[in-house]
């Protein structure tokens, strides 16, 4: 296991709410993580869809973590402020968040994501949403 998975891991298995909605983290890679979330009755809204709410938290945490991989050491990260657009109904077996990194300064790191919605054993997807987000860096 890498230095950078570990610190990125670390930090993720910490988070409640993750473990609550049953998200895994799936991929680590400098200025880019992936989360995944199956899909769950518990987590959808009154259409049957996952909800905005389970979308928004996924690529905010896929942004946030895709932040501290460029982090300096003795630093975390916290959200600053996010824009999502909502493209389609979140239908899908699991959906796969993307963070990555388009800008990482000394405070202020600017990301860009999408979450990707699967249906069965398929590589095919369709993109349900997409995100802006600004990341600041925090000394512990």
């Amino acid at each position: 296991m890498s230095d950078l998975y570990k610190r990125i891991a670390d930090s993720f298995n910490a988070q409640g709410l993750m473990a609550t909605l049953g998200a895994q983290l799936r991929g680590v890679e400098d200025g880019e993580v992936q989360i995944e979330l199956p899909f769950s009755l518990h987590l959808s809204q009154q259409h049957g869809y996952l909800h905005a709410g389970a979308t928004t938290s996924i690529l905010d945490s896929a942004c946030g973590y895709a932040a501290l991989t460029k982090a300096p050491p003795g630093f975390e990260v916290v959200t600053a402020e996010f824009k999502i657009n909502l493209l389609r109904p979140a239908l899908g077996e699991r959906f796969v968040a993307i963070g990555r990194v388009q800008n990482a300064g000394k405070l202020l790191t600017v990301c860009t994501g999408e979450v990707r919605a699967y249906a069965g054993a398929q590589d095919s997807y369709k993109l349900i949403a997409l995100m802006q987000a600004t990341v600041a860096n925090v000394q512990r």
